[in-house]
C-alpha cells in the first residue's frame, strides 16, 4: 500500500482518500520493509539511486503511527494461515487495535476476514 503511494501507482488517490480520517498504523518494521523494497527495485533496475532516495523521502512524509507487534501472536497467525510473518504483523495490530486493514494483497484480505478484521476496498 505504501509503495503504491510512494511510486504514484493508480491506486494512490483511493488509498489517500481512505486514510484521510485517521492516520494509519503499521508495524515498527515498516521503514525497513520500505527500504528493502526500494533496494530490490534498484537491484532490478526499476529505479535508479536518486529515485530510491527520493522515494524514501516521500515515505518519510506519510503520516503513520508505528506500532510494536506481538511477534508470538504474529507467528501463530503466520503458521495457521501459511503466510509470511511480516504480513501477519499487519493483521496482528489491526486485530488488536480494531483497525480496518488496507492492503492490495488478496490473501491478506482473506485472512483478515477469517480473523474478523474489516478490510477497506481499494
Amino acid at each position: 500500500m505504501y509503495l503504491a503511494v510512494i511510486l504514484d501507482e493508480p491506486e494512490k488517490i483511493k488509498i489517500i482518500d481512505l486514510t484521510q480520517e485517521d492516520d494509519p498504523i503499521s508495524p515498527v518494521v515498516l521503514p525497513f520493509e520500505i527500504g528493502n523494497a526500494l533496494s530490490a527495485m534498484y537491484k532490478r533496475n526499476r529505479l535508479d539511486k536518486s529515485q530510491i532516495i527520493d522515494c524514501y523521502s516521500i515515505f518519510q512524509k506519510i503520516p503513520v503511527r508505528l506500532i510494536d507487534v506481538n511477534i508470538q501472536t504474529s507467528l501463530v497467525i503466520a503458521a495457521d494461515y501459511g503466510i509470511y510473518v511480516y504480513d501477519a504483523y499487519y493483521l496482528e495490530i489491526a486485530k488488536r487495535y480494531k483497525y480496518s486493514l488496507l492492503s492490495l494483497d488478496n490473501r491478506m484480505k482473506e485472512v483478515a476476514s477469517d480473523l474478523g478484521i474489516h478490510s477497506l476496498e481499494v
